[in-house]
This record gives structure tokens, C-alpha cells and sequence, in this order.
């Protein structure tokens, strides 16, 4: 028995409203965590101190993060199906779907062990989102529609790739330092998980009837 395109569609639609959602309740628990940490220093401290142990209610943190892993999970099937869908593409779609998961598992084993628990650290598996954006042009590359999505995720990637640069000290050393390195992570996490968003509700649209 084979599953309909129209259902299909359906249910990519549905996982990627979880890819739309994520960002917005990433943000609103990062927003509460640091309403409730007294003297939070956005330039100098790193958004996992919110889970902390010197935090006060890390609780709201390390919750938020574990609930936006999953949904960044979910969202990977609902990006991974959309590729199938739209392009035709079952390599680009696995390989896309299966970034989007392991930076949910990522996510989500940090919340179980927080900073600065050395295990904390699985939450370096997110940074291979920053290659979906690829592996997602890649897939569009072969048709005319979408031209909008694919403008996005060019830009999206050559702003994380300057943002790694940086950040790393591979050029201007010194740029990133102890006294702005929150500023920076800041903006490197709304590129990283802000487009997550963004794209899943182009890819949405896309899919409608």
C-alpha cells in the first residue's frame, strides 16, 4: 500500500510548522532563563551558563533546550520529506533530514548534562546544521521554482561561514574576546536557528495545494 502525494504533503506541512515554531520557542526560553538570572552579562557569559550552575532557575533553560531539540528533530523529517516532495531528491533529503536530527540529539543531550559538564559539549553536534543550507541548494539546484528560498540559503551560509571565521580567530584575531564573545555567540545562535524558521515556512508554502 502506497501513501498519496496529497497526504504526503500534509504531513511534511505539519513537521515543518514544528520547523517554524522551534526558533520562536528557542527564543521565548532563552528570554524567560534570562529574565529570571540575575546580572545575566550578555557580552561576557555564553547562553549555556543560563543552565548553569550558578544560575537560578537553570531548570528553565536546560527544559527549553531539550523541548527545542526535539522539535529540531521532528523538523528534520518534516525538511527531509519537503526534498523528496519538491525535488525529487532522496540523497539530498536523507542527508538533510539526518542533520536536522543529530542536531536535536545534540541539543537534546546537553540539557541532560549542563554547563560546564564536559558532556554538555553534545551540543556541538547542532554546528552541522550549518551545512543544510548546502545539501538543501544542492537539492533546489535543478529547479526553477523557489527562487526566494534559494537566494536565502545562499546568504544564510556565507553569514555562518564569516561568523565561523571569525569566532574562531582564523582572521582579526582578537575580534572576538572576553569582553564581547556573548555579542557574538548572540548573533552566530539567531543565524544558526533563525533560518531553521524561515525556510521551513518558504518549503511550506511551497507544498500547499
Amino acid at each position: 500500500m502506497t501513501i498519496s502525494e496529497p497526504l504526503l504533503r500534509k504531513a511534511a506541512r505539519a513537521l515543518l510548522l514544528v520547523g517554524v515554531a522551534a526558533p520562536l520557542f528557542a527564543l521565548a526560553s532563552v528570554l524567560i532563563a534570562v529574565a529570571c538570572y540575575a546580572d545575566f552579562n550578555h557580552a561576557r557569559q555564553y547562553l549555556s551558563e543560563l543552565g548553569g550552575a550558578t544560575a537560578t532557575q537553570p531548570w528553565i533553560f536546560n527544559l527549553g533546550v531539550m523541548i527545542a531539540g526535539a522539535m529540531t528533530a521532528v523538523a528534520g523529517g518534516g525538511f527531509g520529506l519537503a526534498v523528496l516532495l519538491l525535488c525529487r531528491a532522496p540523497v539530498s533529503a536523507v542527508v538533510v533530514g539526518g542533520l536536522f536530527i543529530a542536531a536535536g540529539v545534540g541539543l537534546f543531550l546537553s540539557s541532560l548534562y549542563p554547563w560546564p559538564d564536559p558532556r554538555h559539549m553534545a551540543i556541538n553536534l547542532g554546528l552541522g546544521i550549518q551545512l543544510a543550507p548546502v545539501f538543501l541548494l544542492i537539492a533546489l539546484r535543478q529547479t526553477l521554482a523557489m527562487t526566494r528560498l534559494k537566494r536565502f540559503l545562499l546568504a544564510v551560509f556565507l553569514l555562518m561561514v564569516v561568523l565561523t571565521v571569525l569566532t574562531k580567530h582564523l582572521v582579526f584575531p582578537g575580534t572576538v574576546n572576553d569582553f564581547n564573545v556573548g555579542y557574538w555567540e548572540r548573533a552566530f545562535a539567531i543565524v544558526l536557528v533563525g533560518w531553521v524558521g524561515v525556510a521551513a515556512h518558504l518549503m511550506r508554502r511551497q507544498l500547499a495545494p
